[in-house]
């Protein structure tokens, strides 16, 4: 009698740095504590990232064992460098309904995907979730917005958005504050999360923990599927990997990162003082100028003659966003990369406050996972929203 087939995981999420790393830590955990396989399904742009930043031998070497990274078509333009770090998004959008057929091809002409009913899948793309319904395939999603309820709230007249007690509107995402009802972002976002809510009948999985979201976990589970808080992912990891030795590559889930990171960063830490850094990153999306990091921080920076780490992706180009006078003026108290491995930099002890623009909220976020890792690590973190919904998660935490 044949062995039963071990339970299988598939993972598609949406295509962003964001997405990508705390679903590859998740299922790094659950294959490492519950013995899942796992399959990782990765856009054909976001495959050759990923191979690139991980470079010789690492590529060669793939993920850890027992999971297994795959792509699907996606239609994007092929690039050989980091400079598309940010991404087209809306190129990426478009893209996504055109994935959803190459996802039920995979998941139905595999050989080493067990049968569609017998293998659940992991995801926060709508169109997936769809594909995955129409071929019986169980689901979950690894995704949840505080615009859950959107449908109903247009309905009832409370979006667009009149005021709401403790936040100003500048505090909402630009979507929430349209003043007109058939806003084409707002129809987006309320037709994506909708969908979602719709297709996944069985659970919604959050990257958070009852004792960070408690009042917000449970208004949720009065009107979703059940919910399971499955976080911190990145502290659950490090418990794991402590448990196995310390360094066992079934519990390493730092392969996920799309551009190369510069670990020469953290020798660089291990020469300042404990809590004496700011370690200054401006995530995966955001576009900055000079005047923003020149004229608001660097003179600041400059008086405080304080010590800091900054990450400005390839594509900004840091000389022309630090110019080389003030590179050179500050020449031994900073340094500048184009990304590093975030969560080692914020367990660092020599690093003693996060300024960061992505502020990542779990529940709310779409995009980024920075606060939960700040509140991980202990460090203080400065806010500084840019776009969507930065300014909402920046005031919740407050």
């Amino acid at each position: 009698m044949a062995a039963p087939a071990k339970p299988h995981l598939a993972f598609f999420l949406f295509p962003t740095q964001g997405h990508v790393t705390p679903a590859f830590q998740l299922a790094t955990l659950l294959h490492h504590r519950h013995g899942f396989d796992v399959t990782f399904v990765h856009t054909e742009h976001n495959l050759r990232r990923l191979l690139r930043a991980r470079g010789p031998p690492d590529a060669l070497a793939g993920p850890p064992p027992g999971i297994r990274f795959v792509s699907v078509p996606d239609g994007l333009a092929p690039s050989d460098s980091d400079e598309d770090a940010a991404q087209d998004m809306a190129a990426l959008h478009l893209s996504l309904p055109s994935m959803a057929p190459h996802f039920k091809e995979l998941v139905l002409s595999s050989s080493e995907l067990p049968a569609a009913s017998c293998c659940l899948l992991v995801s926060d793309v709508d169109h997936i979730l769809r594909a995955a319904e129409a071929i019986g395939m169980p689901r979950v999603t690894f995704w949840i917005t505080a615009m859950q309820q959107g449908q109903r709230l247009v309905a009832e007249g409370l979006v667009p958005l009149k005021g709401s007690k403790g936040m100003r509107l500048k505090d909402f995402p630009s979507f929430v504050r349209a003043t007109d009802p058939d806003d084409a972002l707002l129809a987006m976002v309320l037709r994506a999360i909708m969908e979602c809510h719709r297709t996944v009948p069985s659970a919604v999985v959050l990257h958070t923990f009852e004792e960070l979201e408690s009042q917000a976990s449970s208004a949720m589970s009065d009107i979703l599927p059940p919910i399971y808080a499955v976080g911190p992912v990145p502290l659950l990891l490090r418990q794991a990997a402590d448990g196995a030795g310390g360094d066992n590559p079934a519990v390493d889930a730092s392969g996920s990162s799309l551009s190369k990171e510069d670990r020469a960063c953290l020798d660089w830490l291990d020469g300042k003082r404990p809590n004496s850094v700011v370690f200054a990153s401006f995530g995966s999306l955001v576009e900055l100028n000079e005047e923003h990091l020149v004229a608001r921080l660097g003179a600041g920076r400059q008086r405080l003659r304080v010590p800091v780490q900054w990450v400005i992706r390839s594509d900004q180009q840091a000389t022309a966003i630090l110019p080389p006078e003030f590179l050179a003026e500050t020449e031994g108290r900073g340094r500048v990369t184009s990304w590093c491995p975030q969560e080692a930099v914020l367990r660092h002890e020599a690093v003693g406050a996060f300024l960061q623009t992505h502020c990542g909220w779990n529940l709310l976020d779409l995009n980024l996972n920075s606060m939960l890792e700040s509140v991980c690590a202990g460090v203080p973190m400065l806010c500084w929203p840019f776009a969507g919904d930065q300014q909402t998660n920046s005031r919740m935490a407050l």
